[in-house]
């Protein structure tokens, strides 16, 4: 390894080109880390006392490293948000600049080809940084000036045109702007191939910006040490595939969830959010998963991740499941999403009938619902739904549920119908947590032809007359 001190438009300039592999997390920066570095190179232009401004590492392998006598990009392991946006704020001031020059080398030509494009390449050489999957067309849509793709990257549209704004509320008053950029400094960590643990220095950096996310972590932990060709058809075949049944936004927000609750079905201990990352690296060294190899550890968290798309994304195509699996999130019962893997595995493999599916989330909806309206305590439930697989019996599926449920003891309890009737007729159902999943399962019992209640308050109940025996 190799560190040195540097300013970034200078590493920009004598670079080739930067590459983001793909088993990078894609690019993640919000408007808040985007504002930060604003309000950073803003007050660092605008203060002539200020000689620098720290902006962090980058960290690549150097083509130097691979006994290849050609042409040949930078391979980024740590530094991809930084660089993306400071290539999205350079592209906005190269775009407002137009004609002019508000600080010497900052021209729209000057950006353009010190910065942002090899002039002399074509193709994708014609581009300084190529980010990974739609980030890519999109970083170079705006670099270019050309049209975004069809399913264009929200986080490079959205900050693109953050920066644009925010230059263009400088009122033309552009060289702070430029006199900042030109002011941050980093530090060029240079790894050697063969030498350097890629993995390793990742992991242990502690880097600007914004914090790794466990299934980041996991990504890059499965795909970082494959040969490329490997490496490049894992990732296309089921983990770009992931990325795309999550969704750009879904995927930050709930892929980590999930590889907690797969980790849990798998192993049945509940890791804690922040420990997914080393739960998942001790299951994968386990016996088994070491065994079976790398290629069947993605595909089955492929499969099991379309279980989990189709359950807490709405992504179901049968239409009487998709509703039950409705309910059951605006139950927020997470913590049953362990054993509703096993059941949904278990369905597509045929082991376990859609009647009997459905049967069985109607019957958990039942279990939740029942005990927050007898006011049960719900710490319990985690362990109660993490080790249920432990009594299936496969041959009598759907009975062996029902007998589990009804065989739980105490505190985990299934309450009957009579506590149920007693506890309703009394509980604050108007502060109830989930008051619109109680008004659309009253107002919408036994009927054909649903009635929506989005829209319905607490005052829109009439309490019933007395029937008359």
């Amino acid at each position: 390894m190799k560190a040195s001190e540097t300013k970034l438009l200078d590493f920009l300039k004598k670079a080739p080109q930067f590459v983001i592999p793909i088993y990078q997390r894609t690019y993640s920066w919000t408007e808040k880390e985007c504002l930060q570095l604003w309000d950073d190179i803003l007050r660092t232009g605008a203060d002539d006392t200020i000689s620098v401004h720290f902006v962090g590492s980058i960290v690549y392998i150097d083509k130097a490293d691979a006994n290849i006598a050609i042409w040949e990009p930078l391979l980024v392991i740590d530094g991809q948000q930084r660089l993306t946006s400071v290539s999205l704020l350079l592209a906005a001031l190269a775009k407002a600049v137009a004609d002019g020059e508000p600080f010497d080398g900052f021209s729209r030509r000057k950006i353009e080809n010190h910065y942002l494009l090899n002039p002399e390449e074509t193709g994708e050489r014609h581009y300084k940084l190529l980010l990974s999957q739609t980030d890519k067309a999109s970083l170079t849509a705006v670099i270019g000036g050309q049209e975004q793709p069809s399913e264009p990257s929200i986080r490079i549209t959205q900050n693109s045109k953050l920066f644009e704004d925010l230059i263009a509320g400088c009122g033309g008053d552009l060289a702070p702007v430029c006199k900042g950029l030109a002011k941050l400094l980093m530090v060029d960590i240079k790894l050697k191939r063969g030498e350097d643990n890629p993995q390793l220095i990742f992991e242990s950096m502690n880097s600007l910006g914004k914090e790794l996310s466990q299934a980041d972590l996991i990504r890059n932990f499965i795909l970082m040490g494959l040969e490329q060709e490997l490496q490049t058809r894992l990732y296309e075949q089921f983990w770009r595939p992931m990325e795309k049944d999550f969704g750009q936004e879904a995927y930050g927000t709930h892929f980590d969830a999930f590889m907690r609750h797969y980790l849990t079905l798998k192993t049945g201990e509940i890791p804690r959010l922040d420990d997914v990352y080393e739960a998942f690296k001790a299951h994968s060294h386990s016996p088994v998963v070491a065994s079976a190899g790398v290629e069947a550890l993605v595909k089955d968290i492929r499969d099991y991740a379309k279980h989990f798309c189709a359950m807490a994304l709405n992504a179901e195509p049968d239409a009487d499941l998709k509703l039950a699996f409705h309910d059951l999130r605006e139950l927020k019962v997470d913590v049953a999403y362990p054993f509703l893997l096993e059941l949904y595995q278990d369905y597509k493999a045929g082991t376990l009938s859609s009647a009997d599916l459905l049967a069985s989330v109607r019957l958990i909806e039942a279990y939740v619902f029942r005990r927050a309206i007898c006011a049960i305590p719900t710490n319990s439930m985690n362990k109660t739904f993490a080790t249920f697989t432990k009594a299936l019996k496969k041959d009598r599926y759907f009975e062996s549920i029902q007998a589990h449920f009804l065989g739980l003891p105490s505190y985990r309890r299934f309450p009957t119908d009579e506590e149920f009737h007693r506890d309703l007729q009394t509980r604050d159902l108007y502060n109830f947590r989930s008051r619109s999943y109680w008004l659309r399962r009253l107002e919408n019992y036994d009927r054909k032809e649903r009635v929506p209640v989005d829209e319905f308050t607490i005052e829109h109940i009439r309490k019933p007359l007395a029937r008359v025996a």
